[in-house]
């Protein structure tokens, strides 16, 4: 009974998508990883800013993964998790505006937004990659549910887990990203 969770878990890893865009669609997992690997260690070596958004699970993921790339991936990371700028921003604005208000102000052209979002329809995301859309940012997309949900079709790489089960997509996510700042860990060590 327990182990057809993992079996599903492992299933999905190794169909998790890799899209750049439509004429694009697919990379495997190694060239998928590798190209993610390549754009994160890009912004490292430009010393631009890497900003993670999520919601529920993805928020958690998204504020981890702001503190890993920070302390082990020695990267420029900005968490936007603050409660007083949350509030503030889903106050003054709306919940849908309280990533993309913020990054209004703090992105920059170059800069790397990671949209983290389970069912991929989240609107305040989509805000956020719209706002990085404008100011020449990066995105990368980590979704998963449906194949046709709106954030999928909006970064410059995506990556899809085609299930509709939020643990499963939200482990998958997270150990992507995790297994991402590990590999520039162990390149480049940590810098202190």
């Amino acid at each position: 009974m327990y182990l057809e969770y993992q079996k599903q878990l492992f299933d999905r890893i190794e169909h998790t998508q890799f899209i750049k865009d439509e004429q694009n669609p697919c990379m495997d997992y190694e060239e998928g990883m590798g190209d993610l690997i390549s754009r994160f260690s890009a912004i490292k070596t430009k010393e631009k800013q890497v900003f993670f958004v999520g919601n529920g699970g993805s928020s958690a993921i998204a504020s981890h993964m702001t503190a890993d790339f920070m302390k082990n991936g020695g990267m420029r990371t900005y968490n936007l998790y603050d409660n007083a700028v949350t509030t503030c921003m889903g106050n003054d604005y709306g919940y849908e505006y309280i990533f993309s208000k913020p990054l209004e102000f703090l992105l920059n052209e170059g800069d790397l937004l990671v949209a983290i979002s389970s069912s991929g329809n989240s609107q305040n995301i989509i805000n956020a990659i719209e706002v990085a859309k404008e100011k020449k940012a990066q995105v990368i997309t980590f979704t998963g549910f449906k194949e046709n949900n709106k954030v999928k079709q909006l970064g410059d790489l995506n990556v899809y887990v085609p299930i509709e089960h939020y643990g499963i997509v939200e482990s998958i996510h997270n150990l992507l990203l995790q297994q991402i700042v590990d590999v520039i860990l162990e390149r480049d060590g940590v810098r202190l």
